[in-house]
């Protein structure tokens, strides 16, 4: 194994194979990341962002 690629303490247990599967995974984790954050954003009603989203801000218009 190259040095670049020594890890330290417990993480010595994931190869290159370990590594080339999660790597395959990013893709998938990050979509399902976004989805989350959106889905926390609609369920808290989060006004910060919503406000920004062209549709749904009109529910935070002041008069």
């Amino acid at each position: 194994m190259s040095p670049a690629l020594r890890l330290p303490g417990p993480l010595r247990l994931f190869g290159k194979k370990h590594v080339e599967i999660a790597t395959q995974w990013v893709g998938s984790a990050a979509a399902f990341g976004a989805t989350a954050a959106i889905g926390v954003c609609y369920a808290t009603d989060w006004k910060l962002i919503l406000q920004y989203l062209p549709f749904y801000n009109g529910k935070f218009k002041e008069e």
